[in-house]
């Protein structure tokens, strides 16, 4: 039995950054899934910030996603980054800039209005445009699967159900991004790192946000 115990929730993107690394690694590990609108009592003792994912192991308690995914790939065989120092710096330059790219992600589907709904999606799609010039394909680097590539799809995994609420416009013209984001969608550990009802699950949390995506989608339901 694997000492590994992760602390999730079904939708967040960084604890699926997480099992992402777990898949990939073949890493025996617990999963138990939380609900942060309604966090058990325990829950404040192990997660300072009050954010999943948390990863239990030894007695310890880690938190925030990248410090979770660094441990774990530094203490099991192989690694998910390139061997050369400044390759590697540039990857984890490019893992914080999904970051902010999730950022701009969550500042586009809480948007109350059409005129904020447009400008995050300009930011958004300026994101987009930017790592385009980065991309070797398949993947981010070529053909080698890494940490970085298991981030992005966490990103791209939202346009899966963005794509069924309105055209976006994010990826057009963009033809690496855009077979990057196809050779991600295939990958078993990225297809893998949600519960089944993931897509659903996600188009019900934003029909009850309140704000200019869910009125898309009461339209296109109307």
């Amino acid at each position: 039995m694997s000492d590994l115990h992760l602390i999730s929730h079904h939708l967040c993107p960084y604890v699926q950054r997480a099992v992402i690394v777990l898949l990939e690694k073949n890493i025996q590990h617990e999963r138990t899934y939380i609900d942060l609108a309604n966090k058990p009592d325990w829950f404040a003792g192990v997660s300072p910030l009050g954010r999943v994912p948390i990863l239990q192991t030894l007695g310890t308690s880690l938190f925030e996603s990248q410090v979770i995914v660094e441990y774990l790939d530094e203490t099991t065989p192989g690694s998910l980054h390139p061997d050369d120092p400044l390759e590697k710096a540039r990857h984890r330059s490019w893992i914080d800039f999904g970051s902010e790219t999730l950022a701009a992600i969550g500042a586009l589907y809480q948007a109350g209005d059409e005129i904020t709904f447009n400008e995050k999606c300009i930011i958004l799609q300026e994101k987009f445009n930017r790592i385009e010039t980065e991309i070797e394909g398949p993947y981010f680097a070529g053909d080698q699967f890494y940490m970085i590539d298991g981030v992005w799809g966490t990103i791209f995994r939202y346009f899966d159900v963005f794509d069924d609420i309105t055209n976006l416009d994010c990826m057009t013209d963009l033809t690496k991004l855009g077979a990057w984001r196809n050779a991600l969608g295939a990958r078993a550990s990225i297809k893998n790192a949600v519960i089944d009802g993931y897509n659903s699950r996600l188009a019900v949390f934003l029909l009850n946000k309140n704000s200019y995506i869910s009125t898309l989608m009461k339209m296109r339901a109307a």
